[in-house]
């Protein structure tokens, strides 16, 4: 049972880990994040995914290390994939630098029989389809920034080209841009493009975001909107509860035929930041 194109969160325009193993967030220590996504409420057996990750930037040797956890629930059909993350990043020159990133997936797919309804419960070539498996992946990405500007791409499950993996893990392709203003304006905006090909199936997904600020130094919070072809909208809302600390909630809606059927798909995640603590190499104590 596959009720969604490719597993993502909404969440992801600020931060692009999500999608693709060369994301580096340079300017903290460390990012922790934890999200739950219940996708088409009220619809019986739609998606329920958990998502955690966390990673680390090593300034000494421009590195990032990185792990990541999808949990997903479709109907009796449960998935379990497991990231561990490199990135590496270099200096183009002073505005412009270029991250490498590849991530080796271990992935897990099972069943609850308690869910199903069997016409024959012994019939041996319906156990033999419905047995728990076990397959290795690996995802690769680039990404290029340019002062306020990040362009990547990202092919998620590229073992799945070559091998007959399950089809919950199929090849998953993304490439952007996003652009996100940095001034002391109270107000900042940002914008997103993404086209996604996975399995054969294309998207094109669009985003605006504004940047609200209660000082010219931190934002306080921000309101989103995107659309992702060819027929779901949503809004996505994030506070900065402390400096550190901050709360997203996303909702998007299917403006097809399952909105007869659904009052749209709920999003939360927290994230959870470590400042750097910057050293004088040239001080005298």
């Amino acid at each position: 049972m596959a009720a969604q194109s490719n597993i993502r969160l909404n969440s992801y325009w600020d931060n692009t880990f999500f999608i693709n193993p060369a994301y580096i967030n340079e300017k903290n220590l460390a990012e922790f994040k934890m999200a739950a996504r219940k996708q088409w409420v009220d619809f019986p057996g739609s998606p329920a995914t958990f998502f955690a990750s966390a990673t680390t930037y090593l300034d000494n040797i421009n590195t990032q290390l990185g792990i990541k956890v999808v949990q997903d629930q479709i109907g009796y059909t449960s998935t379990t994939d497991i990231n561990l993350t490199y990135a590496y990043s270099t200096a183009l020159n002073r505005d412009t630098k270029l991250h490498l990133g590849v991530a080796g997936c271990f992935q897990s797919i099972g069943y609850d029989k308690s869910k199903i309804n069997f016409e024959s419960p012994d019939d041996p070539l319906t156990v033999q389809k419905l047995v728990q498996e076990n397959n290795f992946n690996a995802n690769v990405g680039a990404e290029m920034t340019y002062r306020y500007w990040r362009f990547g791409f990202a092919s998620n499950n590229i073992f799945s080209l070559f091998y007959p993996i399950n089809k919950q893990f199929t090849n998953a392709n993304f490439m952007y841009a996003t652009l996100h203003e940095f001034s002391h304006d109270y107000v900042n905006l940002g914008y997103g493009v993404c086209a996604i090909e996975n399995a054969g199936l294309y998207q094109m997904e669009l985003n605006l975001t504004g940047y609200f600020k209660v000082t010219p130094e931190a934002d306080a919070f921000q309101l989103g909107l995107f659309y992702r072809t060819w027929s779901e909208i949503g809004l996505i809302f994030g506070v900065d509860l402390t400096s550190n600390l901050k709360l997203s909630y996303s909702y998007d809606y299917n403006i097809s035929g399952i909105s007869q059927s659904s009052y749209g798909s709920h999003e939360i995640m927290i994230s959870y930041r470590l400042d750097r603590v910057w050293k004088c190499r040239n001080c005298w104590y």
